[in-house]
């Protein structure tokens, strides 16, 4: 799947990234669960566990909230994706 690279208001909102305040899946800590990659939530600092991990904290909490733009929690890693309109965006 090649990504789009393309902008939306979502995205166009996020003026300062939030970097990620630990380096785990704060849901998969409380569950026992693992995770592959983690997400930081840019509307309210979460850090959970991306679509190839087997619990997907971070999309699900998307989707519940709306908070539609997550940033990688990866180092050296620098982008934004917007849950809403599958887009992404590196900084």
């Amino acid at each position: 799947m090649a990504f789009k690279q393309k902008s939306c208001e979502h995205l166009k909102a996020i003026t300062t990234v939030k970097e990620p305040k630990t380096y785990e899946c704060e849901t998969c800590i409380t569950t026992g669960g693992t995770w592959v990659h983690l997400r930081t939530c840019q509307t309210c600092g979460i850090t959970l566990c991306c679509d190839s991990s087997p619990n997907q904290h971070a999309s699900k909490h998307a989707m519940a909230t709306q908070h539609h733009v997550i940033a990688s929690a990866e180092p050296k890693e620098k982008w934004l994706w917007c849950y809403e309109h599958k887009l992404i965006n590196t900084y």
